[in-house]
């Protein structure tokens, strides 16, 4: 884990916190990684301890994405000053929420004896209440204590008891024990090698498979030393994966290593594609995690069938760029592509089709390099600075078809052996425009979407899709993104040895996630932990200053 890059961001908070408020919690380990939360985890943990109707209201700093995932990212991130003044507005925001006429009797629990001064043993039990799910770990006796009394100090000088608490709780919801997962290492048995201790476990489970903060059983099972065996460890993953909140969690990771947050940057051109519009774009990130949900969760199938399937859901605005008629008795309908439509499974999608392409056309390249990097994890070098891209872009020339120019520019040397990686696979969509809409001309010219990769010749996206569900790449590198994004790594460094009996029972148990899922967050491996050497920290807090 790398602690160390996340540790420099930690001095910031010196004066958003009580003086008597640790940076790291007191541990009897040693800290093996910070992690910070993402906007989803934050907005879920908010949700799920204070209640739905509890605004948040702000903007996150944007996330950069390693080795395919924004969430192996949240280990080297820091936080900027402006997004440090976002999660101060944010929580002096939902603070002042959970303690105003509406929810105050609902989430405080207990009542001051004097509304216009202090109570001390109202706010204790209500911080400690509080800081215990907002750390995902009990409070220190100095943590609790500090709080305590910055309450009680602005409950006396403002004469509102509420006021005081509401700073009190602001400070839990802008310390670094919230906002960023405190990973600590403990040794192992046998004192050879070091595993998370069981608050870390909690966490690591519960964002895994909810996407969200442990609840009250798990942080139960935590404390009790439960989570530090193989039993308590299944006890908790059954009940956590038999909750229809497990959909919740595969949608976030789905969404992650799908990348369906580069529709936040997905434009085309309004004259050439009138019908695109947001609501499109919504829909059609929607479409894909309901596929992805139904088979892969609901119906437990073999997960390679996301390459093949002609089964999906869409709404009334991806019915016309389907151009399929559309059931309006219900907001989302089932729909059965025929096989002369081309489509196959999450490849033929209007969210992959259009989220690599440019805005006024296509893009085989870009298709090409999306689909190598998430289902083969084959990531495409970047092209040098200096590229003439003119061939490809001149639509207007006498070559007609992206395909005839990309072959007219892959002939530059510097080109080939990238475009040679990508575009194959690429130009099989070509029967689909940027948006995802099926064609079968560019410029009156017919289109060719025939491929060869590796001496497999395929036509269109079905053969493209039927290449990619016997490609054994797929699944592997669903394992190895599915498991860095649980411990936090960038898939390109994990070492697939480490989930090694995780695969196998996935292999042997038909491909099944669930299967996957559950192997993966019962092995021992899933909770190994290496503490960073005094040599690393020190350094770490030395660039702070």
């Amino acid at each position: 884990m790398q602690a160390k890059a996340l540790l420099i961001c930690l001095s910031v908070w010196a004066l958003a916190v009580p003086a008597a408020q640790p940076v790291l919690a007191a541990s009897a380990g040693e800290e093996a990684g910070l992690r910070l939360l993402t906007e989803s985890e934050y907005r879920n943990s908010i949700r799920d301890i204070f209640g739905a109707d509890i605004l948040v209201q702000g903007r996150f700093d944007p996330a950069r994405r390693a080795g395919g995932l924004l969430a192996a990212s949240s280990t080297v991130l820091s936080v900027t000053p402006a997004g440090l003044e976002s999660f101060s507005k944010m929580a002096d925001s939902i603070a002042a929420q959970v303690v105003d006429q509406k929810h105050r009797e609902k989430l405080i629990g207990c009542a001051p004896k004097e509304a216009n001064t202090a109570d001390d043993t109202c706010a204790s039990a209500f911080l400690d209440r509080y800081g215990r799910l907002l750390f995902r770990r009990p409070l220190t006796t100095d943590e609790l204590k500090s709080r305590v009394k910055l309450a009680g100090d602005l409950a006396k000088s403002g004469h509102d008891f509420y006021v005081g608490l509401s700073d009190g709780l602001a400070t839990l919801l802008y310390s670094p024990d919230f906002l960023f997962r405190h990973e600590i290492a403990v040794p192992a048995a046998g004192g050879k090698a070091y595993t998370l201790d069981s608050y870390s476990r909690a966490a690591r489970l519960s964002f895994m498979l909810w996407d969200t903060t442990p609840d009250a059983d798990l942080l139960k099972a935590a404390e009790s030393g439960r989570l530090n065996t193989a039993a308590g460890i299944a006890e908790q993953v059954d009940r956590l994966m038999s909750s229809p909140r497990l959909e919740t969690g595969m949608r976030a990771f789905f969404a992650d290593m799908l990348q369906l947050d580069t529709f936040g940057n997905t434009t085309k051109d309004s004259i050439i594609y009138p019908k695109y519009n947001a609501q499109i774009a919504a829909a059609a990130q929607e479409e894909t995690l309901r596929t992805v949900m139904d088979l892969g969760l609901k119906s437990n199938d073999d997960i390679r069938n996301l390459m093949t399937t002609q089964k999906t859901y869409i709404n009334r605005v991806l019915a016309s760029i389907y151009d399929v008629p559309f059931d309006f008795h219900g907001e989302w309908m089932p729909h059965q592509f025929p096989e002369a439509a081309g489509r196959s499974g999450l490849v033929t999608q209007v969210s992959t089709l259009s989220m690599f392409s440019h805005p006024g056309r296509s893009s085989p390249t870009e298709r090409g390099v999306a689909i190598m990097d998430i289902f083969l994890c084959e990531p495409t070098p970047l092209p040098p600075a200096n590229v003439d891209f003119s061939i490809v872009n001149n639509t207007n020339g006498p070559l007609k078809t992206v395909r005839e120019r990309l072959l007219a520019h892959a002939t530059t040397p510097t080109c080939a052996s990238c475009h040679n990686h990508s575009d194959p696979i690429g130009l099989t969509l070509e029967h689909f425009d940027s948006t995802g809409a099926h064609r079968l001309y560019e410029n009156g010219a017919l289109i060719d979407v025939s491929g060869t990769i590796q001496g497999k010749t395929f036509m269109g996206g079905q053969g493209l899709g039927r290449y990619l569900h016997d490609n054994p790449k797929f699944p592997a590198c669903l394992a190895r993104k599915l498991y860095s994004y649980g411990v936090g790594a960038n898939s390109e460094d994990v070492n697939p040895s480490v989930y090694k009996t995780a695969y196998k029972a996935f292999v042997d148990g038909g491909y099944r996630l669930r299967t996957l899922l559950k192997a993966m967050v019962t092995s021992p491996n899933y909770f190994d932990a290496a503490p960073p050497s005094a040599a690393d920290t020190k350094t770490a807090m030395n660039t702070a200053k």
